[in-house]
């Protein structure tokens, strides 16, 4: 994976040759960089048709024995392979032209060939080779070639029956087939070359009118600016083109992950504010040799890199890759910092599609007016961070400060229409830990680039001065004698080989900060060897190391109850085989265990004395449904508290792995995990049904993680009808959130109770999303509830008797 993190470039001006990113399969050394058939022609330029060569690797290539060849597009019986021989060798980074026949048109002689051949190409269609060894080639379809271990590489264009894949496009008397980024060599033709305006040059760096060099020439500027490369739209206009000594001047270096340096125009940028005058140039596993202040000329391939691949979501980031560099100068001043805060709070177009060539509009949206200082030396002052810093060296924060503020310091995530426009990843080493509400005091700079896993990043060249906000980890209300607590916690892949210290931190997190629930839904328990893929499918161990340390922290003795899940059939982990499961406080709260379940046996709701039971408990919910396929399968119990019995379902929704990112190139983003989740609700809500239609007066609690946020339509389809409701949605709006994605603060998991429960009291305990030190990247949740009896006005009695007897204790 290509890193982000800048580092510190050495002062040694060099000429570099790098290659892009995102390339399939890539030569390791000599390859067919262009070929042009149409010289001499009608309408042509150059006077000659040539073959250019190029060497990729780190070391010269010698080119004695071989020859470049050449077919026509549909051989015949007699056709003929025609042979150029070749002498000399290519150096590393450089190209080799090889001339070949002459037109009588034309204006513009080749620079100087490195090998001349009398080869009359077609300026259309046809397919030519390099060749190890100067005999001419027998093979006349493109699997018969392929089978020549001879070719070293080979090109058909327009209509050849030779070809690697599918034929690059027709040329004309105008164009030449040129390589695309990185001299990438995929086996296809047509996905590795492009086709434009001829460009030959020879290992000398010769192009064609330039004759005979001056030894020592002082560099100029080409016609090319970085605006121009850049842009009105997210991708370059000139994607895939060579340009030649860009100028500009280096802001920062990278000799580290992703290598390279940023460059900005200071003599001649534009007025047009949708074009960035940055931009980064990737020298691949090459350390940069500039040193910020240098003036440069740089000359390469106009590059459109996808973080993630070009399969992915991902916007791209605009680049200058297989980069030549001339340094004119040292020790200039570096452009002073676009101070970037109060952004648009539109966040992107949505036009149903791709926004890739939609023109910028940084004054309407966010993330448009970020894009617009792609590669630019950007300052954001006083941040406070909005997601806490990770082991990549990551952390958020936001340049919106009042955007959906919540009282801890985060930016909670209020609706689709609500991603917070202000949350800007930052990239830095070392970057000290930091929890959601620090600050980093003063000024950060750092360039603006697009990165996986969140999007526009600044990559940190200096940070502000960390200060803590002291975040303190939150402890719930004691819950009352008379008050049933539940609580759900997802403990992320819990299994016996996590280390002491994190079932110790669990642990303190239940006895602690929840008060020792008389309920734990838990989710992400792994089976008793993890990840270990052998078949293990037992989760005791895992539940009696848990609870043990629940023990050992002064906590109750827990006991449990969960169904092992059929090997590798519930998704998360490989070999881990994740599920839900309850623990319960024996002293507090019964469970009533009734046989049969097991991974495939439905639970059912049955009458038993005129109220609702369960057939078997615990059971799974509809376990063969296809909307638990490759999913945690929900586990119902039936407790009895003081009498009353409670029905609590464990939960684990389908994860939104496979949805589109939220700043991806495709707006409004396909969530399409939602179809999967949408199905298990309506699953989940027609077993709460079930219950209900025996008995409207039951206990029912629906607890776990469900993947989705309360505005989501699988919440929806719990709650639409008001017989279910939420209990994230009695919090203010800001303070909705249990877990913390690119900064994002957010609801993932879930209490959803019956609305027969009137009194309760619901807290959200806040002790890991919002910390750079966390136990598990979910927050607990934890309702104390007075259950129904099953008649509103028995329950008024109860518990006004509940209410005096809490007080006389106290």
């Amino acid at each position: 994976m290509r890193a982000t993190l800048p580092g510190v470039g050495t002062v040694v001006a060099a000429l570099v040759f790098a290659a892009a990113p995102a390339v399939a399969a890539p030569s390791t050394d000599a390859l067919i960089s262009e070929v042009y058939g149409g010289g001499g022609n009608s309408g042509a330029t150059l006077k000659q048709d040539f073959v250019e060569l190029a060497n990729k690797s780190a070391g010269a290539i010698s080119l004695d024995g071989y020859s470049v060849q050449y077919i026509s597009a549909t051989p015949g019986a007699t056709t003929q392979w025609a042979v150029t021989p070749l002498t000399g060798s290519i150096a590393p980074g450089k190209t080799f032209l090889v001339a070949e026949a002459k037109g009588t048109g034309g204006t513009v002689e080749l620079p100087t060939p490195d090998a001349t051949g009398t080869i009359a190409m077609s300026g259309t269609n046809g397919t030519i080779a390099l060749v190890n060894g100067t005999t001419p080639l027998t093979c006349k379809t493109a699997a018969e070639c392929a089978a020549d271990s001879r070719i070293k590489d080979l090109v058909g264009y327009g209509t050849a029956v030779v070809r690697e894949g599918t034929a690059a496009n027709a040329l004309s008397n105008t164009t030449s087939a040129f390589r695309n980024i990185e001299l990438g060599d995929t086996d296809d033709n047509s996905a590795d070359f492009k086709v434009g305006d001829p460009n030959p040059t020879n290992s000398k760096g010769e192009t064609p009118g330039g004759g005979n060099p001056d030894p020592d020439p002082d560099p100029v500027p080409g016609d090319k600016r970085i605006h121009d490369i850049q842009g009105v739209t997210r991708y370059s206009p000139l994607f895939g083109q060579k340009v030649s000594n860009v100028p500009g001047v280096v802001t920062g270096t990278r000799a580290t992950g992703d290598r390279g340096f940023w460059i900005q125009d200071t003599v001649s940028p534009d007025s047009d504010p949708r074009t960035s005058e940055g931009i980064f140039v990737y020298t691949a596993g090459t350390a940069p040799t500039v040193a910020v202040g240098d003036n440069v000329l740089v000359s390469g391939t106009v590059a459109e890199y996808r973080p993630g691949g070009e399969t992915g979501s991902n916007q791209t980031l605009t680049e200058i890759a297989q980069a030549t560099v001339i340094t004119v100068s040292k020790g200039n001043p570096v452009p002073a910092p676009v101070v970037v805060k109060n952004i648009p709070t539109g966040y992107l177009p949505a036009p149903g599609g791709s926004i890739e060539q939609l023109p910028l509009e940084p004054e309407k949206y966010g993330l448009d007016y970020l894009e617009s200082l792609e590669g630019t030396l950007v300052q954001v002052d006083d941040a406070r961070v909005v997601g806490p810093s990770n082991a990549f060296g990551e952390v958020w924060v936001t340049v919106n400060p009042d955007q959906n503020r919540n009282e801890r310091g985060g930016t909670t995530y209020t609706g689709y229409d609500q991603p917070n426009s202000g949350r800007l990843k930052i990239k830095a080493t070392p970057l000290p830990a930091s929890n959601v509400g620090d600050v980093f005091a003063g000024a950060t700079v750092g360039a603006i680039e697009y990165t996986n896993f969140g999007g526009y990043t600044l990559a940190a060249l200096k940070l502000g001065t960390h200060t803590s906000a002291n975040l303190q980890r939150e402890i719930t209300a004691q819950q009352k004698e008379s008050e049933l607590s539940v609580a759900t916690y997802n403990v992320e892949n819990l299994d016996p080989s996590d280390p002491q210290e994190k079932f110790d931190r669990l642990a303190d997190g239940v006895t602690t900060n929840l008060r020792s629930p008389d309920v734990v839904v838990l989710e992400e328990i792994q089976d008793n060897n993890g990840a270990v893929n052998d078949g293990t499918v037992a989760a005791d161990q895992t539940l009696q190391k848990f609870s043990d340390a629940i023990v050992a922290k002064g906590g109750p003795r827990y006991q449990w109850r969960q169904i092992d899940p059929e090997n590798l059939k519930d998704g998360g982990e490989p070999g881990g085989n994740i599920r839900v499961g309850f623990l319960f406080n024996p002293q507090r709260v019964s469970f009533v265990d009734r046989p049969g379940g097991d991974f495939k046996t439905p639970v059912e709701v049955v009458k038993k004395n005129g109220r609702a039971a369960l057939s078997v408990s615990p059971g799974r919910i509809d376990p063969l449904n296809d909307a638990w396929a490759n999913s945690r399968k929900p586990l119902a119990g039936e407790f009895k508290f003081r009498g009353r019995t409670v029905f609590v379902v464990a939960n684990h929704f389908n994860s939104k792995g496979g949805d589109e990112a939220m700043h991806g190139r495709n707006q409004p983003p396909t969530r399409s995990s939602e179809v999967q989740r949408a199905k298990q609700a309506a699953a989940l809500k027609a077993f709460t049904e079930q219950i209900r239609a025996i008995d409207k007066g039951a206990n029912v609690i629906l607890a776990g993680d469900l993947n989705d946020y309360q505005f989501s339509p699988a919440l929806k389809t719990l709650t639409g009808d008001g017989n279910l409701k939420a209990l994230i949605e009695t919090l203010p709006v800001n303070e909705r959130y249990s877990y913390v994605f690119e900064g994002n603060s957010q609801t993932l998991d879930h209490l959803v109770v019956s609305k027969n429960i009137t009194r309760f009291g619901y807290d959200v305990v806040h002790i890991n999303a919002e910390f750079a030190d966390q136990a598990s990247d979910h927050d607990p949740q934890i309702v104390r509830a007075r259950p129904s009896t099953g008649d509103a006005n028995v329950d008024k009695i109860v518990f006004a008797l509940e209410d005096i007897l809490d007080c006389l204790k106290k």
